[in-house]
């Protein structure tokens, strides 16, 4: 039996006052009154991606949004995607945090006389402002023609009959809001089983997208340079489409070399070296079907960005966008370039590597970018803008981002290494992209993604000794089978309707640091152990990490399960006082047995007012999820030491 000392003893006083002092304080009356609609720009917005916003704010075009009140909570929450707030709000997730929905709104467009543009996008007559109604009175259009660049909408209306009338034109079907809620929602087991088939299309379409570039690279040779044309742009003119211009090796200076139409540039390895002359990009590819391949590339210009004057609002977001990250130099850049291929290629540069715009379906294998040493004079190792390719095979050592994104949705980057600098795999406006079995090490930040996207898939990943493992925004987020370990944060659940199952999160200073506001992200079946804090929970609700009974493991606890079921007999609030303290400290176990503490356990899960900002798993396992993976890195460990 552990003794209790002295300094024990003056913790758990400490611990247990705090305790009481968070009960005597924490309850919320309840709202009461009549409830009217909010300015959505005052509310906690949700759902929808920044790419809708951004677009809709630019055209002009009407993304229908929602509006919930809840009874235990003092915001107002704003949904961008009617469907996500009909999926979200009475669940029991939000239930339990946030109380009753006292009333739901979303936009009426029954007096402004919607109609669908040639681009799918809704639009209002003369530009008339719609108004808001609550849900009990609402029709809904669903399946229209109506869209937004991420996907189809629901159409709100306040008059049955206008909704017949815009279904008539447009499409679709009329239902209620109830009919709404049901289609909206999607079984946990369902989400995964539609997660785990996504991951399995993209690395189909990555393998024929691969399998298809092999023919660009085996393309007959019809010109050497040096035997039959005396320089490298002269080879390019001469040559036949379809066919590859050879370079043996040696240093070649060059200024820009000009590849516009369908030929292959290959070298004999990394012995063949295009020397830039320090200004600007080296390689400019602009036509589809072409290819560069075995060969290094230096003498790279500088500028890794050119961005615009933020008081110009003549230019708007994309562009800026385009500009800061697009524009600079590189070692190669493909610009409307479909369907082509750089393989093989070693590239030292003090700005960028590859800059890939509007360049659908290409190809980027076993490439290696070597950057500046320090992330801030360097810039990215892949730019991706645009359009969806492939990155997988490659490395990218030091400048600052590893591979970055803008609006290339349904990218594959896979089974690439990445060392020093700032991001590993930065997402920026992208949705739907497969970041899988990367393995990062030296980074500020393994893999984030940003500006409210959806459904990106995260699966495989090795990030450690780095400053956080990864951080996600935007929602429908499938986060599975990552190792985050040695860092100080391992990973970060923020955002809406995320899924993180089955990480490995081991050896970290934080485990996981749990900042989302809403209820509704699944984290169940993960190992979080070793850390030095399991979790880091400051602000928002009080969060439940269990779902249709299945918990996290959190290491072996001296917690009783009495029926042999694999799963603790009570709860686990690993960013409690007491709990987070489990097996640590010798006062910890006495006091969580303590009645008080029971009764406020239980209080806990009846009485919204108690959940104070933190992380509750209500079925903690009593074995890891990924016991050969934590081995591993056990055994690693022992061999480092």
């Amino acid at each position: 039996m552990a003794l209790v000392t002295p300094t024990a003893t003056r913790w758990a006083a400490g611990v247990a006052a705090f305790v009481l002092v968070l009960a005597s304080v924490s309850f919320v009356v309840p709202a009461s009154g009549t409830v009217s609609p909010a300015p959505f720009e005052d509310t906690v917005k949700t759902g929808g991606t920044a790419v809708d916003t951004r677009i809709s704010e630019v055209e002009g075009f009407e993304v229908p949004v929602a509006q919930v009140h809840f009874s235990r909570y003092r915001y107002v929450i704003g949904y961008y995607d009617v469907t996500t707030a009909a999926a979200d709000i009475e669940s029991a997730e939000s239930t339990r945090q946030f109380g009753d929905p006292l009333a739901v709104f979303v936009t009426d467009y029954a007096p402004v006389s919607p109609v669908v543009d040639d681009d799918g996008y809704l639009r209002t007559q003369h530009n008339r402002e719609p108004g808001w109604v609550e849900v009990s009175d609402a029709a809904f259009v669903v399946d229209s023609k109506a869209r937004v660049p991420s996907g189809p909408i629901a159409v709100p209306f306040s008059e049955t009959d206008a909704a017949r009338s815009f279904a008539s034109e447009y499409g679709g079907e009329v239902v209620d809001w109830q009919t709404l809620r049901e289609r909206s929602d999607n079984p946990l087991d369902s989400r995964i089983a539609a997660f785990d088939a996504a991951v399995a299309a993209h690395h189909d379409w990555a393998n024929q997208t691969i399998a298809t570039s092999d023919a660009l690279v085996d393309r007959p040779v019809s010109t050497v340079v040096g035997d039959d044309a005396p320089t490298i742009g002269a080879a390019l003119e001469s040559a036949p489409e379809n066919t590859a211009v050879y370079v043996p090796a040696g240093n070649y200076s060059v200024d820009t070399v000009e590849l516009n139409r369908s030929i292959t540039l290959v070298g004999a390895g990394p012995e063949t070296r295009l020397v830039g002359d320090g200004n600007g990009t080296v390689v400019h590819v602009r036509a589809d079907r072409a290819a560069v391949a075995n060969l290094a590339i230096s003498g790279v210009g500088d500028v890794g960005t050119r961005r615009v004057n933020s008081t110009n609002e003549s230019v708007d977001w994309d562009t800026r966008v385009q500009l800061a990250y697009g524009r600079g130099d590189a070692g190669i850049v493909l610009d409307g370039a479909n369907e082509s291929v750089v393989r093989g290629v070693r590239i030292d540069t003090p700005s960028s590597g590859i800059i890939v715009r509007e360049s659908a379906d290409s190809v980027f294998a076993n490439v290696t970018v070597n950057g500046a040493a320090k992330a801030s004079d360097g810039f990215m190792g892949i730019v991706l803008i645009g359009q969806r390719s492939v990155i997988e095979n490659s490395t990218f050592l030091d400048g600052r981002d590893g591979v970055y994104t803008h609006r290339a949705d349904g990218s594959v980057i896979r089974d690439n290494y990445m060392e020093g600098g700032r991001y590993g795999v930065h997402e920026m406006y992208t949705s739907d992209v497969l970041v899988a079995d990367n393995v990062v090490r030296d980074r500020r930040i393994g893999v984030i993604i940003m500006t409210r996207p959806v459904g990106n898939l995260v699966v495989g990943n090795d990030v450690r000794e780095s400053g956080l493992g990864f951080i996600p925004a935007g929602s429908d987020t499938y986060v599975a089978d990552n190792v985050f370990a040695d860092n100080k944060f391992g990973m970060t659940v923020t955002g809406d309707r995320q899924v993180f199952t089955r990480n490995v999160v081991v050896g970290n200073d934080v485990g996981v640091h749990g900042s989302s506001t809403f209820p509704t992200n699944v984290v169940i079946r993960n190992d979080i152990v070793g850390n030095e804090r399991h979790v880091d929970s400051s602000h928002g609700p009080m969060r439940t990490w269990t779902r249709n009974g299945a918990g996290n493991y959190w290491g072996a606890l001296p917690l009783e399960d009495i029926d042999g079921d694999g799963v603790y007999d009570r709860a686990f609030q690993p960013s409690g006082p007491v709990d987070a303290e489990l097996g640590r400290h010798p006062a910890a176990l006495t006091l969580s047995r303590a009645p008080m503490m029971d009764a406020l356990r239980t209080a806990r899960d009846d009485v919204a007012g108690l959940r104070s900002p933190g992380v509750v798993d209500a079925a903690p396992r009593t074995d890891p999820v990924q016991p050969d993976v934590l081995a591993t890195l056990n055994a690693t460990e022992e061999t480092d030491a």
